[in-house]
């Protein structure tokens, strides 16, 4: 049965029994900052079985894909060397919240896999919890299963309810016994049925975990019986896949012996049993999942590891011989399994694969120049890698420390982990030395204690009269007045100035009474809800606490920034239709003159594209569709079709903004009142700022005019240079560049005619000493490369020789030497040019053969040139 068809069957099999059929959830969970990966099938239920979280049905069937390569549960290290251990799997789960339970759980496992997937009966086991009587009088007397093949575990884990056969979410909370399913291979494979001595042999395996959720566990520990209990249960795909096609090793099932026949061709490799096979196979499952579900190759956090996936693959590539790109080129076989299951990888397949082949190829040199390294660091290493010289494989050649370990470990050595992260924390050490941390926004606790948050005002004003300065702060303290000339941050208990947030920065504009007035360079929040206004005090009398200002926001700063915030919505919408869904938010700065976006994508975006993403911002400005604002709960938001932005947090309720049908996304920042306020739209840059992560930059309205302005006195400017306007101006400037390469080859085809009768006149006029072949000369008009060339012609002509050759140009000589023949064996290139050179306040040197150095243009050298072969002779007579 092939893998496809038993995911297929499991599926169909529950929705038979009235479960509704879940998709996967992505492997990165979302709002769920506790996991780095979905490392299980409960994942997506987890508020479910909390409380926080009701669903509209009481019973689903999924296939879950998941993650163990980072975080507690991390696998990484054994995969490819043990028969069942991934990176990336496959669970089949059933679940019931609060609908059946034990028995039709029980009963439902034993129907599909017997009467559905044909196992022999007689070669199941179970496990139950031990004093779970009730799974156990089910699995006995109801189903059938002899009390001898039937094992009770207890609490084989150090402490009450600590056992394999009991299952918490956490220390406290929903908790329950569980019932395993095991599979028996045979008394021809060691090992020892669940429960005895030998179990951890490859005889007994386990192929299904029922869980069984009817206790809440209190801090105390005591369980009270849950009013609807749940059921949790988890067959990994593979294993079960492995049972139904008789073969030991989830790398003989069909999906596997797939890829890894494309890996074996790719790399030349005629052993298919080769675990570096099984590595690229499992690796290009993880990576290429992780890259659907917008994870891309970085220095931290879930990019980190999937980066260390991808060069754990390309290093199993480079044992087996590979020194071009091949993982990329798994992609293809990948979708070809499993792009019927999971649509999401056949059409992020292009993408994918670029993001792999960007990697593997910025990765090559890296791992040729790290396996040299560690190469010489483990000949001088004993049996294990210096902490020093791992952290200088890491800092110095980007080789992760575990990739180092990894490597280490295949050849019998360990890494002085200790040792390395003594020099990581010393690198760290230096880096905040030479780093200056300005704490900008600290308020003092006991201001904070006496003050309400600000109240913000600025959507609907720019302008508010009558607000008390809550309080006064100068150099980090609580002051009670600012006196002329003075700097600090005035917090008002209401204000219209905008607070830097989101990317956007904070207003300017000044704060005023009768006694003088404070001019505001920027708004800061302080401890999250208090508006600090920075600035400086100008007036007759000091600016105390208590006192009352008018506030006037700097009116047409706001206006440049509300403009390119908007912009920037449209931006982020239009990238994603574009580039693709992939495309999510990195970072970003709204500022008066420019906006910038930072956003996931893992190659430069090129000229088409950018004038397609620009084309359809500026068809939204012209649409001039109401940029409408809506509160609403979070979830509503997200349902209502809002992204989330990068940086942001967001309490119960949230503030949407919506553009028309193009934009929808959560955000605080202040906004047009219609998109067509923004004018104009003009990408000025596109770079990238990191790996998989590329950045934009535009303007907008009056900027973006300024910009278009500049850009025709520049073109007015090259029209006139070329006599020429408009098209006509681009044609002939096309025509002045193909006869400028076009002379640049004539005049390098003359510079070669000149060379080869210049060395055919030198070759003739060589001067023989002590049977070498000598020539030194002067060649007016030659360059350092036509001066090599010249020398290279006359090795070959002269056989056994020694050539210089001098070039001049603006004041400075180009000296190339060449030894050839049996002259190699009694004087050096690097000698003869360094000769010529001192005497001409030069330096020169290079290999034996090939030399080359300059100096000034002195009067001597006609007269070093010719006293060479008279130098020379002196030299080889001393040596001899």
């Amino acid at each position: 049965m092939k893998t496809a068809d038993i995911r297929s069957a499991f599926l169909d099999f529950f929705r038979a029994k009235g479960h509704t059929i879940v998709p996967s959830s992505s492997l990165v969970p979302a709002s769920d900052p506790t996991l780095l990966f979905t490392n299980s099938g409960m994942v997506q239920f987890k508020n479910v079985f909390l409380g926080s979280e009701k669903l509209p049905y009481v019973r689903a069937a999924d296939v879950q894909r998941c993650l163990r390569a980072g975080g507690k549960h991390n696998d990484l290290d054994s995969v490819g060397y043990t028969a069942r251990h991934h990176t990336f799997f496959e669970m089949l789960g059933n679940w019931s919240f609060g609908d059946y339970f034990k028995r039709e759980a029980i009963a439902w496992a034993w129907e599909l896999l017997t009467q559905v997937f044909k196992l022999p009966a007689e070669r199941l086991w179970v496990t139950v919890y031990h004093t779970d009587d009730e799974a156990y009088r089910i699995w006995h007397e109801e189903i059938g299963v002899p009390a001898g093949r039937i094992v009770r575990i207890g609490d084989n884990k150090g402490a009450p309810f600590a056992s394999d056969n009991f299952w918490q979410m956490a220390d406290t909370g929903p908790c329950g016994p569980c019932t395993e399913i095991f599979y028996d291979h045979g008394p021809e494979v060691a090992g020892g049925p669940p429960g005895s001595p030998d179990e951890d042999g490859d005889r007994y395996i386990e192929i299904w975990n029922l869980v069984f959720m009817q206790f809440d566990r209190a801090p105390d520990g005591t369980l009270t019986p849950l009013p609807a209990p749940c059921v949790d249960t988890g067959m990994g795909l593979e294993r079960l896949a492995a049972v139904l096609q008789h073969v030991h090793s989830n790398y003989e099932i069909d999906l596997f012996q797939h890829l890894i026949r494309v890996a074996a061709g790719l790399t030349g490799t005629g052993d298919l049993a080769n675990k570096s096979l099984r590595v690229i196979a499992d690796h290009i499952r993880a990576c290429s999942f992780l890259i659907v579900d917008g994870v891309l190759p970085s220095n931290e956090g879930r990019g980190y590891v999937l980066r260390r996936i991808i060069r754990r693959a390309l290093r199993h590539g480079w044992m087996l011989g590979v020194r071009g790109d091949f993982f990329w080129k798994m992609v293809q076989p990948l979708v070809e399994e499993m792009g019927e299951a999971y649509p999401e990888l056949k059409e992020k397949q292009r993408f994918v694969e670029d993001a792999l082949r960007t990697e593997e190829q910025r990765f090559g040199e890296t791992l040729e120049h790290g396996m040299r390294v560690f190469d010489e660091v483990a000949a001088k290493s004993g049996s294990t890698i210096p902490g020093a010289d791992a952290f200088r494989l890491y800092d110095t050649y980007g080789f992760p420390v575990d990739l180092t370990a990894d490597i280490a470990r295949e050849r019998g050595l360990s890494v002085d982990m200790a040792g390395f992260e003594q020099a990581m924390e010393q690198q760290r050490e230096r880096a905040r030395a030479a780093s200056r941390f300005e704490a900008k926004g600290q308020m003092p606790a006991e201001l904070a204690s006496q003050l309400a948050p600000t109240a913000f005002l600025g959507y609907e004003t720019l302008a508010t009269q009558g607000c008390k300065v809550a309080g006064i702060v100068r150099e980090g303290k609580q002051v009670a007045e600012l006196a002329e000339g003075e700097e600090g941050l005035v917090i008002l208990d209401r204000t219209p100035f905008y607070a830097e947030s989101g990317g956007q920065v904070g207003d300017t504009g000044a704060l005023a009474n009768g006694n003088g007035r404070f001019e505001v360079r920027d708004t800061i929040k302080m401890g999250g809800v208090f508006f600090g206004h920075a600035g400086r005090w100008h007036g007759a009398r000091p600016l105390k606490a208590g006192d009352a200002v008018d506030a006037q926001v700097d009116a047409a700063r706001r206006q440049a920034i509300v403009l390119n915030h908007s912009a920037t919505h449209l931006l982020h919408a239009a990238l994603r239709k574009v580039l693709g869904t992939h495309v999510t938010q990195k970072g970003s700065l709204v500022a008066p003159d420019r906006l910038r976006f930072d956003f996931a994508h893992h190659k430069p975006v090129g000229r088409e594209e950018l004038a397609r993403i620009e084309a359809l911002v500026n068809a939204e400005v012209r649409r001039n569709a109401e940029a409408e604002v809506r509160h609403m709960a979070y979830d509503d938001a997200i349902a209502f079709g809002a992204m989330a932005l990068f940086g942001e947090k967001y309490g119960d309720e949230v503030r949407v903004l919506r553009m028309g049908e193009f934009s929808t996304e959560l955000c605080g920042g202040t906004h047009v009142g219609r998109t067509g306020d923004i004018g104009l739209f003009k990408i000025v840059a596109e770079s990238g700022v990191a790996s998989g992560v590329r950045r934009i930059e535009a303007v907008t309205g009056d900027g973006a005019l300024a910009y278009v302005a500049d850009e025709e006195r520049r073109l007015g400017e090259l029209s006139q240079l070329l006599s020429s306007g408009g098209d006509d101006a681009v044609e002939k400037l096309r025509q002045l560049l193909d006869r400028q390469k076009r002379l640049e080859r004539e005049l390098e085809s003359l510079r070669a005619k000149a060379a080869g009768s210049a060395t055919a006149d030198l070759a003739g006029s060589a001067r023989d000493v002590d049977g070498i072949k000598v020539v030194a000369a002067r060649l007016e008009g030659f360059d350092a490369k036509a001066l090599r060339d010249s020398v290279d012609q006359l090795k070959q002509q002269l056989k056994n020789c020694v050539v210089l050759l001098a070039g001049a140009a603006d004041g400075k000589v180009s000296l190339v030497a060449g030894v050839h023949g049996a002259a190699l064996g009694r004087i050096k290139a690097g000698d003869v040019v360094a000769h010529v050179a001192r005497q001409i306040d030069g330096k020169g040197g290079g290999r034996p053969d090939l030399a080359q150095g300059g100096g000034s243009d002195s009067a001597q050298l006609p007269q070093l040139l010719s006293a060479l072969p008279e130098w020379l002779s002196t030299q080889l007579g001393a040596a001899a």
